[in-house]
């Protein structure tokens, strides 16, 4: 009988069904569970500077109070000190200080006192330790809110929620000079703006110098997963030195990608020196060629991204200004290495140490 099921479409399909809601119920409790903990962790914060504040119990209070929970609740985590600490400054960095008092007391009335609703919406749906990375490291809750929200987007793990961190996303999101209010309409415009970045920060990677476009091309698809990471959700890599005739010549796209929510191909040009207005029009002639040779009647306009090592944002402007395709102007940064007959002649954290002993030995003389 059971092998006689596994083989009916009618009973595979029903059992896929089931499937996904016992995995849709599963993924209802976690959240719910994670909201619930992350409230109490809000609220241990709460009482922990109010106790702080109101009573006298010395510097060893948090530490008394870390064994006692724990005691009482040898099977529940997060009780450490350390993690008490984190709610104390979970606590302070949510809750405007002139309000303290009047939050603590709503907080058996209102879980998240002292916060604005949307935020607190954020805050129970991310995971605690994504929480203490942000409020760690943010110097502000509009920062926050940013990390908050890109997370839950994206669905960052731990890690890459810390990576984005380290290179101030917040900072080069839709940074990027373009045309794009002027080629594009809105909505796809401002969508179009906030998917750039300036600058793009390639660190997983290194070179040694010299070394050119080939070699950055070559070694950003053999990381094309950090690259893509970097890059943003939405885009779909298609292919490197990808081959257009137009009037029968070759011509050749340093990379392209699609983007599933902008629903347009992307051409990406990489430049291992300064901007200068000519890359613009080779660019726009790329993006041209792409409209006419693989652009279906459903997609947006191509976009173009221009990647230089350096550029000046008025020369960009003025050569983006007349320009009729949607194409942006970003700077790169990537990690160079030393040539290795360089190396050698460089001189040791010993030998700097030594210059700097009998520097100081001089002055003192």
């Amino acid at each position: 009988m059971t092998h006689s099921l596994s083989t009916r479409a009618d009973y595979q399909a029903w059992l896929s069904s089931i499937k996904q809601r016992v995995q849709s119920a599963r993924m209802r409790a976690a959240l719910a569970a994670n909201g619930e903990l992350i409230a109490l962790y809000y609220e241990l914060g709460a009482q922990i500077v109010e106790r702080e504040t109101q009573a006298q119990w010395g510097s060893g209070f948090i530490n008394a109070f870390s064994n006692d929970l724990r005691h009482a609740f040898p099977e529940v985590g997060g009780f450490s000190p350390k993690n008490l600490r984190y709610c104390r400054a979970f606590f302070r960095f949510y809750c405007d200080p002139a309000i303290w008092q009047q939050a603590v007391a709503k907080l058996a009335d209102t879980p998240w006192a002292g916060i604005d609703a949307d935020r607190a919406g954020l805050l129970v749906q991310t995971p605690w330790g994504h929480n203490i990375q942000i409020f760690s490291k943010c110097a502000d809750l509009n920062e926050a809110d940013f990390y908050l929200t890109q997370t839950l987007e994206h669905g960052w793990s731990r890690d890459v929620l810390a990576l984005q961190l380290k290179s101030r996303l917040h900072e080069r999101t839709g940074k990027a000079v373009s045309n794009f209010s002027r080629t594009l309409p809105a909505p796809q415009s401002d969508l179009a703006q906030q998917t750039l970045k300036d600058p793009y920060t390639f660190d997983f990677m290194s070179l040694t110098a010299p070394y050119n476009e080939r070699d950055v091309e070559r070694q950003l698809t053999q990381h094309i997963t950090q690259f893509l990471l970097e890059l943003g959700k939405g885009f779909a890599f298609i292919g490197r030195q990808y081959a257009l005739e137009v009037a029968g010549n070759d011509y050749y796209l340093d990379l392209l990608f699609y983007h599933v929510t902008l629903k347009c191909y992307v051409v990406i040009e990489l430049k291992n020196r300064r901007f200068i207005p000519e890359y613009a029009g080779k660019l726009n002639f790329y993006l041209s060629a792409v409209d006419s040779l693989l652009k279906r009647d459903d997609d947006q306009p191509t976009i173009g991204l221009l990647l230089c090592r350096d550029k000046n944002n008025i020369e960009v402007e003025f050569a983006l200004r007349d320009l009729n395709k949607p194409m942006g102007v970003s700077e790169y940064n990537l990690v160079e290495t030393l040539p290795d007959n360089l190396k050698g002649s460089l001189p040791t954290v010993e030998e700097i140490e030594q210059d700097l002993r009998q520097l100081q030995e001089g002055m003192d003389e």
